[in-house]
């Protein structure tokens, strides 16, 4: 069987022009397919392409969609709306513009966030909402923790100058997994300027009100509003080189969301780093379409 190709859109809502890629509507597959639309969101700093070998794994069962959010990818860069509201209000508007009534929406990382909002700003658009190793942490809530240190903890990455200098450092992090198709994957996250050069899409400027929105509006101030089934799925084994400590600090913030959102179950994707979708596509794919249709 061969892979799916997606149809690359654009759609206009009331604040900017937004780039999506659409798989289309399930064709020729042999098991059951569902009414329920896939909403696929990405993390900061990336792209909707993100999601490019893992919606293939689910897209012969659902229609499947992910969107480039505010000032990423090919989506417009606005100087401001970088809260929680508006970022879901941008979401609610495309799926108004694409027909598309109710989803099932998954974010990964800081997407998460955006998902999670999304239930609780616009419960009617989310029928099953997913977090993909993001959307569960509560900044303030850690010991010590200050907007300084919290500034620096999500500082814009350093991104080197040069496409080779770029991708060398990511093939060295992402050696098991490594392929073409990912090297495509994120070199749709940078700009490459006249001269050559390359530079994160996400403005330094825009990136820091993302982060006062997740400072000041924090996943768990959002909870209570979400009424839909839930589920956290979080890499089993991230960032390899941080502490017991931190490791412990992530599974206690789990089990607290777990707790704060109700109807919510946890799922672990063993061997795995942050970017889940890289490492474990096929895991992460059977997760969300078992999830997504009730199993």
């Amino acid at each position: 069987m061969s892979t799916p190709v997606p149809e690359s859109g654009w759609l206009n809502t009331s604040q900017l022009r937004m780039h999506y890629l659409d798989w289309g509507k399930p064709v020729g597959s042999t098991g059951k397919t569902s009414s329920l639309t896939l909403l696929a969101l990405h993390g900061l700093a990336s792209s909707c392409h993100w999601y490019d070998i893992v919606i293939p794994h689910v897209s012969d069962t659902y229609r499947c969609i992910a969107l480039d959010q505010r000032a990423h990818g090919l989506t417009d860069q606005p100087s401001t709306g970088y809260d929680w509201q508006s970022l879901t209000d941008d979401v609610a508007e495309a799926l108004d513009q694409l027909g598309i009534d109710k989803v099932a929406v998954a974010g990964h990382s800081w997407g998460a966030n955006v998902a999670l909002a999304l239930a609780a700003k616009h419960p009617d658009k989310v029928a099953r909402l997913a977090m993909v190793d993001g959307g569960f942490n509560n900044w303030r809530d850690r010991p010590g923790a200050t907007w300084e240190s919290f500034k620096e903890r999500l500082r814009p990455r350093q991104v080197p100058s040069k496409k080779e200098d770029f991708l060398n450092v990511l093939k060295e992090q992402l050696a098991d997994c490594w392929s073409d198709q990912l090297e495509h994957i994120v070199m749709t996250m940078v700009r490459v300027q006249p001269d050559g050069s390359i530079r994160d899409i996400l403005e330094p400027a825009n990136h820091a009100q993302v982060m006062e929105a997740m400072w000041n509006e924090p996943s768990s101030t959002l909870f209570p509003d979400v009424k839909c089934p839930t589920i956290l799925v979080a890499a089993d084994n991230p960032w390899s080189n941080r502490s017991p400590e931190f490791a412990q600090m992530r599974r206690d913030g789990i089990a607290s969301a777990q707790k704060a959102l109700g109807n919510c179950e946890v799922r672990w994707i063993a061997d795995s780093s942050h970017d889940i979708g890289y490492h474990k596509p096929k895991e992460l794919a059977q997760v969300l379409s078992d999830f997504f249709s009730g199993d």
